[in-house]
């Protein structure tokens, strides 16, 4: 027989140690990625009393690729709107934590005397707190229907996507061996050229296929499609100059906003998890105990710099945001460790060579030691709140609180910045879309157009084609960028208050017309050798004809809906199926109360039962709003209304009502059956003898059923023959019976 692989084998052993490790783990009570992590150096070559990988380079090629389908998991659990929706708090929070702790973590590692890209790439580190370990830690705990949480996890999800963007601005410091101004700028300019077109085009384009092709795609299908655009665009950015993870990530925030979204995401899960699992192991593959005694001592003050600046600084960030001192301290203690997007920015840096090889197991230290600290500063949030109020004046605490933004969010803007600022990201998106089709146009078009109408008399030709029908093709863009928003609500209002308004509004349309004949004036340049000022009037009278040509004024409405279907789709699909939100959340979380969803286990000992005769209101001092039941929604349910396993309700309440709901939840369910293997059923003849105490009993009297909790089947006619039993049937000796029961009460009921 031939040999396996050194591939299958190296992945049998880091499947199987994982499989033990995460086991003891999941006993422990602790999460499931620090035993990916120590299994990992489990197999390493570190640890010589254990068989080890042989091949790793390959295993470090399947991690690059479960970094890929983490991050394209993280993508369709996020969604662009939610971050528009969230408002200024989380941003302004965001941002304070990331570079106080950047700052903060590059401190740290030039006092210890390490390299430049070493103090920039540990800042990265140290900033990122871990999704994962967060959300474990809450749901341990009981706190993730908590208000501080909802507001925690608001704050990681746009740690997540800076930490994207922060990993593309690394790629492009390191490779250019600096991280001068112009580049940083030129970096910023890329990603966000790159991102807006991306997703404008993908949200266009991905849930229009999807649609086409929706009545043949089944649950294999949709798996296969959804890993080949993932893998399409991670090529794709590499080609352009990105990473292969940030491709990924755009993918999966485009797939998010698809009705498909929900299926994608649970069929992705296992293949998620496999590579995510041979990714962590890989991490802990790098942990050498001789560096970990070696930098011992900066790996307790990166642990203490965690520790003490993320409570301080982490507190201070959501207290800006707008929350009062002692909740701020809830969320900045929360926050109080690194994990997963250190992992992959350590391993970014080892990749490009700019990094020491020491600083990546010093990370992953790091990491273990906080995660496991992580639930005992959570709970250490609220003493050291009590002890800071006893301690400190009363007038302090009141003048701190004040300093916070009780109502970030409010809608109360002003008429010229809503405008301006939707003017604005008009005229960005679409500037964006246009430049892209006329890069694409002069790159691939006019070479092949070229190469169609070879020689130089008919050079020219193709140049004309190119410029008309580059021109037809962003037309729509031009058009929409001009006229977008001229007649809205807040464009009148302005008009109407004061005759002071029009001249700005009126300069507002002219730099757009200016944006848009500077797109036609450089296509002629490009392609012709006009002198300049019959290009400015070609371009003039090309932006006046899209203006007043009806045919795009259609073709431009029609994109646009189409569009903002693709981009409501997912959300238009709640609607229908009750399972959106409702618009009134929003304003219960200015208050004490908030609402949080519970789903009923399968074991609830409330299956049946009806909201009166459980009497929550009275037991929890909460409001059941909504029942969600399949694709049913029951708003305002009564009190007849009765409750089901695998139901959704909706709830309104405080954090310490909605807690003690939860644990009512979770806990008023039927006991386990740890003797499961002995409620096996088994079926077996039974002979009625003359002593036997049926004789001359009916089916009903015997108690067969009643006493001994058996069931008779059957009565055995010749050879193959069973009849059916009836209640007033009489035994009579020498009768066979066939019964079925568990196989302690067929004992009892044969002895």
């Amino acid at each position: 027989m031939s040999e396996l692989p050194t591939l299958i084998n190296d992945l049998a052993l880091i499947l199987i140690v994982a499989g033990v490790v995460t086991l003891i783990f999941k006993k422990l009570k602790q999460p499931l990625v620090l035993g990916y992590v120590v299994a990992g150096f489990l197999v390493s070559p570190h640890m010589p009393l254990t068989a080890s990988v042989v091949d790793q380079e390959n295993i470090h090629l399947w991690a690059d690729i479960g970094v890929m389908f983490l991050l394209f998991s993280l993508g369709l659990d996020f969604s662009f709107k939610k971050i528009l929706k969230m408002g200024a708090s989380p941003i302004i929070s965001t941002v304070t934590i990331i570079f106080c702790m950047a700052v903060l973590g590059a401190m740290v590692g030039h006092a210890f005397g390490w390299s430049k890209m070493d103090c920039i790439f540990l800042g990265g580190m140290l900033a990122m707190s871990s999704t994962t370990i967060i959300y474990k830690a809450f749901d341990d705990l009981g706190l993730r229907q908590q208000h501080f949480a909802g507001l925690v996890m608001s704050v990681l999800i746009l740690e997540d996507i800076l930490a994207i963007v922060m990993m593309v601005m690394l790629s492009a410091i390191a490779s250019g061996n600096g991280a001068d101004g112009g580049q940083m700028v030129q970096s910023i300019v890329r990603i966000g050229f790159f991102l807006v077109l991306w997703l404008v085009v993908g949200i266009f384009a991905i849930p229009l296929f999807l649609r086409m092709v929706r009545k043949l795609i089944n649950a294999e299908v949709l798996l296969v499609v959804s890993l080949g655009l993932c893998c399409a665009m991670a090529v794709f950015s590499t080609k352009v100059g990105f990473s292969s993870a940030f491709g990924a990530f755009i993918m999966g925030s485009i797939l998010a906003e698809t009705i498909e979204a929900e299926k994608i995401i649970k069929l992705v899960e296992p293949v998620k998890n496999l590579f995510g699992a041979i990714f962590f192991v890989s991490v802990g593959m790098l942990v050498d105990p001789e560096i970990l005694i070696k930098y011992a001592i900066p790996i307790i003050a990166l642990v203490l710099t965690i520790l003490i600046g993320q409570s301080v600084f982490g507190s201070f960030a959501f207290m800006l945001g707008g929350e009062s001192l002692k909740s701020a301290m809830r969320c900045g203690f929360s926050m109080a460790q690194i994990g997963e997007f250190s992992f992959i920015i350590a391993s970014l840096g080892l990749s490009l060579g700019v990094i020491s090889d020491f600083l990546y197991p010093v990370v992953v230290a790091v990491s273990v030691i906080t995660t496991f600290l992580t639930p005992y500063m959570i709970r250490l949030a609220t003493p050291a709140y009590n002890s800071l109020e006893h301690r400190l004046p009363n007038r302090l605490i009141r003048a701190l609180n004040k300093l916070t933004m009780s109502h970030p969010n409010t809608t109360e803007h002003s008429k010229w910045k809503k405008l301006l600022t939707q003017m604005g990201i008009n005229t960005l998106v679409y500037s964006i879309l246009s430049g892209a089709v006329c890069t694409i146009m002069l790159t691939f078009f006019l070479p092949f157009i070229h190469k169609v109408l070879p020689g130089p008399d008919l050079h020219w030709y193709g140049n004309a084609i190119t410029g008309l029908l580059t021109v037809v093709l962003i037309s729509p863009f031009l058009r929409a960028m001009i006229m977008k928003k001229n007649r809205s609500e807040e464009f009148k209002a302005l008009w109407r208050e004061s005759n002071t308004n029009r001249l700005p509004l009126l300069f507002t349309i002219l730099v757009r017309v200016v944006i848009a004949v500077a797109f036609i004036f450089y296509l002629c340049d490009y392609l012709s050798h006009f002198s300049r000022a019959l290009m400015i009037t070609i371009g003039i009278v090309a932006v006046v004809c899209i203006i007043f040509s009806r045919t795009i004024k259609h073709r431009s409405i029609r994109l646009e809906r189409l569009f903002i279907m693709n981009l409501r789709s997912r959300d238009i699909e709640a609607q229908v199926h009750g399972h959106k939100r409702p618009l009134y959340e929003g304003k219960l979380l200015d208050r004490d109360i908030h609402i949080a969803e519970f789903e009923l286990p399968a074991g609830t000992l409330w299956a049946g039962k009806s909201l009166k005769q459980l009497n929550l209101g009275k037991q929890y001092s909460i409001h059941v709003s909504s029942i969600l039941r399949a694709n049913r929604r029951i708003n305002i349910p009564d009190g007849n209304s009765q409750l089901f396993p695998g139901d959704k309700l909706q709830v309104i309440g405080s954090d310490d009502q909605l807690t003690a709901f939860r644990h009512a939840v979770e806990h008023e369910v039927y006991p386990d059956d740890y003797e499961l293997e002995k409620r096996e059923m088994k079926l077996r003849s039974m002979v009625i003898s003359p002593s036997s105490p049926f004789v001359g009993k009916t089916l009903q009297e015997s108690g067969i059923r009643d006493k001994f909790n058996c069931m008779v089947v059957g009565l055995e006619e010749g050879e193959e023959n069973l009849s059916q039993v009836k209640p007033t049937y009489r035994f009579v000796k020498g009768d066979i019976i066939w019964v079925v029961g568990e196989l302690d009460n067929l004992d009892a009921l044969t002895q």
